[in-house]
């Protein structure tokens, strides 16, 4: 069983902004974000001095996408050299959600890198919408971005809020 969290952190990380969600679990309340490497660096030294050096339980959960069985990136129909490339950039992210974590436990923030949540959605490749985020959490006031929408999700699901789904 995981430990109850007053705060969880999800982060889906990019190479130029990674989406950043923190939940706090009791009252459900989101701040979600688009921050780039050096800005996610000091909100996360901010969230060590407010809330965990005060009592807080926080724990940061960081998509881990190079914890699956297989990443290959080719089709039939797709070149080698854009295989290549997609490799490249995956790898990119990955080194970046490295970072992320060596440097969120230097700070002494309690780290969970977990692997991708399943594509399950309505969304493109099966990511999740807006729509149906915002069913899930109860409303957000403004459309967000994949990858802030992807860790707002992360966040979510570690929780172990109910995700609720619209009948068809």
């Amino acid at each position: 069983m995981k430990t109850k969290y007053d705060r969880v952190i999800g982060i889906d990380p990019d190479v130029n902004k990674s989406g950043v969600t923190e939940l706090h679990v009791e009252t459900r309340m989101l701040n979600i974000a688009s921050l780039s490497f050096p800005d996610l660096m000091d909100y996360l030294q901010y969230m060590k001095k407010e809330f965990v050096d005060k009592g807080e339980n926080v724990i940061v959960v960081i998509e881990a996408g190079w914890k699956r069985q297989s990443n290959w990136h080719t089709t039939n129909t797709r070149s080698i050299a854009a295989a290549a490339k997609t490799g490249n950039s995956t790898g990119r992210n990955h080194e970046v959600a490295r970072k992320i974590a060596e440097m969120a436990r230097h700070y002494g923030l309690e780290v969970d890198e977990i692997m991708p949540l399943k594509k399950c959605w309505k969304g493109t490749d099966g990511k999740i919408t807006h729509e149906e985020l915002s069913y899930i959490v109860g409303g957000l006031d403004k459309r967000q971005s994949q990858d802030c929408r992807d860790s707002c999700l992360i966040a979510w699901e570690y929780a172990g809020l109910p995700i609720k789904i619209k009948a068809r």
